[in-house]
């Protein structure tokens, strides 16, 4: 893994104790942080390279899914760092929030240093179309006009829900099935039964998963049962969400 961060202003020497004044100078540079994900097998030679990444110039969904191994593998980063400094603000990232996303391939000085003897660059669409949707079912711009319009609230097992499909999206098995169980138990109290649908019959996977989550990562079919809970969750909101904007 190989992090640089560009376009940043350098910092004083020491810290400046007052607010500085400033007048119509424009927003500040903005940093930008360049993460490249290499893998350790290389290829056998320069030519084999050239072909693996030649395969993958047409396939879209292949592209896609090279980026978002690379996310998962950053993300572990990220977690690591949140773990070890305490830090809540580290944030998990996806390639739809990427300036650009590149694959490619280099020998072993060029990415060291984050460079490629020859890469693609993904199109933006294809990953943000993923999270376009999603947003859409979940929250769109009827409902957030609703919130802050004070005729309708957030409720906390929306938040308890994404963060749930968070940890599935980033494969941590493990904080996905404690996640879920309070995500379900947070939304069973604050749907009423027509818009929970059979979610209550899901809580004994659910809660086998969480436990067997306290000591390790729970067995694959109850990861696969507690990620088929959270599509039912996601679903039991769109409801919910659909019900209110038909009745507004």
């Amino acid at each position: 893994m190989v992090l640089r961060t560009t376009g940043s202003t350098p910092r004083p020497l020491l810290g400046r104790r007052r607010a500085r004044r400033v007048g119509d100078e424009g927003p500040a540079p903005v940093p930008l942080v360049r993460a490249t994900v290499i893998r350790a097998p290389a290829h056998e030679s320069k030519e084999a390279a050239a072909a693996w990444l030649d395969s993958l110039r047409h396939d879209r969904e292949a592209l896609a899914a090279e980026a978002a191994d690379a996310a998962r593998e950053l993300n572990a980063l990220l977690r690591a760092h949140r773990a070890a400094a305490l830090d809540h603000t580290a944030r998990d990232v996806v390639p739809a929030g990427a300036n650009t996303v590149r694959v490619g391939y280099g020998s072993g000085d060029q990415v060291a240093e984050g460079h490629f003897a020859d890469a693609y660059e993904l199109p933006p669409e294809d990953d943000r179309s993923k999270v376009r949707r999603r947003a859409a079912a979940l929250a769109p711009d009827e409902r957030l006009a609703a919130i802050l319009g004070g005729r309708d609230r957030a409720l906390a097992c929306e938040e308890l829900v994404l963060r749930a499909r968070a940890d599935l999206e980033a494969s941590r098995p493990r904080e996905a099935a404690l996640q879920a169980r309070i995500a379900l138990e947070a939304l069973l109290a604050e749907l009423d039964g027509a818009d929970a649908g059979d979610l209550p019959a899901d809580r004994e996977v659910v809660g086998r998963a969480a436990n067997e989550a306290l000591s390790g990562e729970p067995p694959a079919e109850l990861s696969e049962a507690v990620a088929a809970v959270v599509d039912r969750m996601e679903a039991a909101l769109r409801r919910r969400r659909l019900g209110r904007v038909t009745s507004g």
